[in-house]
Formats: C-alpha cells, structure tokens, sequence
C-alpha cells in the first residue's frame, strides 16, 4: 500500500484483503512447510526443488499433484479454508464457487488444516469421474510394470476398484491380481476357512467352469453356478467364499467377487483354483 501512494496511484489502488492464517492440524499454531515435512503431507501444489537455507543443500518437496490429488478435489478443498458458503454444501465446481463466493463469508478466526478432509474431497472426485477416465491411470502404471492390458478390461477393473481407492495410483497397487496370480495366500483366512473338503469343492468349481482364457459369463451366472456346485458338494456358499477369493486374488477382501472372476475370465479363474488346491492341499 505504501508502494501505490509513493508512486501516485492511489486513486487506482485495488482493496487488499486476505485470508486467515492457516493452523497446523491440531491447531495449535501457524502451518508452516516444516510440518508438512513432519507429519507426512504435502504443502505445495506441485512438487518443489529447492535449497535448504542453512545448509545450502538442495531439497524436494512433496507436491499434491505428484501424491496423487485431483485439481479440483485441492481447489474445493483450498476454498473451505477460512470461507464457508453458509449452506452445508461442501462440493463445488470452479463456477459455482465463483458464483457462491463473497467476503462477508470470509472468517477472521484462523482455519485448521485437516488433511483427512482434503483425502476425503480427492475420493469424492475420483470415484465421480467415469472408468474412461480413470482407465488411464491403470495402463499407464501396467505399461510401466511391462503389462500388457485391453482398455475395456481396464475400465472393468476401475470400474469395480474406484470405490476402494483413495487415489488414482491406488488401481495399480490394489489391482494387481487382476494381473498376476497370486504368488502368497492371506494366511489368517487359510488357516480359519481351509479344509479338504472346502478344497475339493473349489477344485469342483473349477471343473464347472467353462475352460477358456478370455471373460465368457457374466458375474450372476459365475455366482449361480458356484452355488450350485457348493449345494452339490453338500456346502453352504458362505463357506467356501472366502477361501474362493483368496484362492483366486490370494486377498482377504475386495470388491464383489463374482464380478472380479468376470473380469478375470473362466479359464483363469480354474487356473488359479487348481493351482491353489494343488499348493494348499
């Protein structure tokens, strides 16, 4: 301001106004990038080189960007720090923040920052956008492992995925036994649900499948025709489902089952249960 009336413009002088300061998430004190660095989160938009000012070494810093952050998921998130709309919505796209900003909305008491809310907002926003446009984010990683992958499969696997991620290079890291089969099986669901008469009815729903390599049933027919064997096999489905998913992704948990088998295909489904019964016994 002392710039504007020394250099005789301050009749064209803007109006000055800021935010509050942001607090460290315990909100005791003024964030600083220092905190960043201790608790493990990002402070810059992009990742950024620098130079430590007392030792001259040069220095990375995390960027939002880099860990996997949507732009917009950090834009809707930055606009709740010291301003709020006055309604309880909480997700905006640029224009109607735009349209929904003022400064009589503008809070003079410092704002906390709450990285779990800005994770929060990111999940939002990922699982909003279409397995078209998330399918990138898993070829791009599944080339990068040398892995070859159809489009169309990749946007199955987003598709089942996205509620289950928090960020986009989450598909490659929970989705890779879509991939690969599994090399280990969860050990505290082999020891409670593994027994011979389980692995003789996975290894006679193996034999049921149909014995191709690419997807041919969709996942209600997979579904009906493993109940079917496990009333056969004189089992109740919930017995052997969790030691069919660990068979067949070598996982305790996931997405629905039978729609992971889809995707994964017949053939290699029984592939992978007479591989585990053979290994498991």
């Amino acid at each position: 301001m002392l710039l504007y009336k020394y250099l005789g413009w301050e009749k064209t002088m803007p109006q000055f106004a800021h935010l509050p300061l942001l607090l460290k998430p315990d909100g005791t004190g003024k964030l600083s990038k220092r905190d960043g660095d201790r608790l493990g989160f990002p402070v810059f938009a992009l990742e950024w080189c620098g130079t430590d000012a007392e030792t001259g070494e040069p220095t990375v810093s995390r960027g939002y960007r880099e860990d996997g952050y949507l732009p917009e998921a950090l834009i809707n998130f930055l606009a709740f720090l010291g301003w709020n709309p006055g309604t309880s919505q909480e997700i905006f796209s640029m224009d109607e923040l735009i349209q929904a900003f003022s400064m009589e909305r503008v809070s003079k008491s410092p704002a906390k920052f709450d990285q779990n809310k800005v994770k929060w907002f990111n999940e939002h926003y990922l699982r909003a956008k279409s397995n078209a446009e998330l399918a990138p984010y898993l070829l791009t990683a599944a080339a990068e492992h040398g892995v070859a992958c159809d489009p169309a499969k990749a946007e199955q696997i987003v598709g089942v995925m996205k509620e289950r991620v928090s960020f986009p290079q989450e598909f490659w890291q929970e989705a890779r036994y879509f991939f690969e089969a599994p090399a280990e099986y969860d050990q505290a669901v082999i020891s409670k649900k593994w027994n011979a008469q389980v692995s003789a009815a996975l290894a006679a729903y193996a034999e049921a499948l149909p014995d191709n390599s690419e997807p041919s049933a969709n996942a209600e027919v997979l579904k009906a025709l493993f109940n079917q064997t496990m009333e056969a096999q004189g089992l109740k489905p919930g017995q052997v489902l969790q030691a069919l998913r660990v068979a067949t992704t070598g996982a305790a948990a996931g997405p629905d089952l039978f729609e992971t088998l889809a995707i994964l295909g017949t053939g290699e489904v029984a592939q992978r249960l007479r591989a585990a019964v053979e290994r498991l016994g």
